[in-house]
């Protein structure tokens, strides 16, 4: 399992071209794509290559173990990065071991690694994520799936849906969560920005280089979880604030919950910036 660049060329490690250049095959995600890498004389590969994309991983698994079986040494890799990292290879992996062939991973650039290495956040704990769903529905689903977890949250995005997928956090997770927004690392227009998420749509709307390209979005972990006298609070206040206006909505909720009106209101506030 070969890593490869995500962008900069030099990143291919001396060993991950030494063993490109070794294989009797080359498992591509997308051929031309990897031939490109090659032809740019990042390595010298003397293998033939043969496609693994995610329509047909399972038929050419089953010839990969037949071809390991033979003898065959095949290194496996993705566009770019990692493989099997939010891209093909994982199914491959789960065949060659179950037909007992070893599998040796070449690590080196990962797009998700590289974001929170550059972000300056400190997370106790990361939840990779992947790419959402494309859809507006499914992609707040598997928001709301991930919102409480106490870990940064880190998310492939396209340049596509990149704006709409930051205003589903924003909605979602709460305008005061840092996000960082990580764009074409490691290429020539690299760029990472820093800002609550309440901030990121003006912010990326703002200039329209700024939707070019493929992203990695982290958001920070979420600050301590609520009292268990807030999450009522808050419930009743989400739905006085519908009517009223914050200082008359935390004195209500203040009588009709029993906790101190000034600490209502913060929370009205809070919600309120959401």
């Amino acid at each position: 399992m070969v890593a490869t660049p995500i962008g900069n060329l030099g990143d291919l490690s001396p060993r991950a071209r030494s063993i490109l250049e070794a294989a009797d095959w080359i498992a591509a995600e997308d051929t031309r794509v990897t031939r490109k890498l090659f032809s740019a004389g990042a390595a010298a590969p003397r293998g033939r290559m043969l496609p693994l994309h995610a329509h047909n991983e399972r038929a050419q698994a089953e010839r990969i173990v037949e071809l390991l079986r033979g003898g065959a040494t095949i290194a496996l890799v993705s566009d770019a990065g990692t493989p099997a990292i939010s891209d093909p290879g994982a199914g491959v992996v789960r065949a060659a071991r179950l037909a007992g062939q070893p599998v040796f991973a070449v690590p080196g650039p990962n797009a998700a690694i590289a974001a929170l290495s550059v972000s300056g956040l400190e997370p106790s704990a990361f939840l990779f994520c992947g790419f959402l769903p494309a859809t507006g529905e499914r992609r707040r689903s598997a928001i709301e799936a991930v919102r409480h977890v106490p870990a940064a949250l880190v998310f492939y995005e396209s340049p596509h849906r990149v704006v709409e997928s930051l205003g589903d956090l924003c909605a979602l997770l709460g305008g005061s969560r840092i996000v960082v927004v990580a764009r074409e690392l490691t290429k020539l227009f690299e760029s990472v920005h820093v800002c609550p998420l309440s901030d990121a749509v003006d912010w990326i709307e703002a200039d329209a280089d700024r939707r070019r390209g493929e992203f990695v979005l982290v958001v920070d972990q979420p600050g301590e979880a609520p009292a268990a006298g807030d999450v009522e609070t808050e419930r009743v206040l989400a739905e006085l604030l519908a009517e009223l206006p914050a200082s008359r909505a935390a004195h209500v909720a203040s009588r009709l919950c029993g906790v101190p009106r000034d600490h209502a209101y913060k929370l009205a506030l809070a919600l309120k910036s959401r």
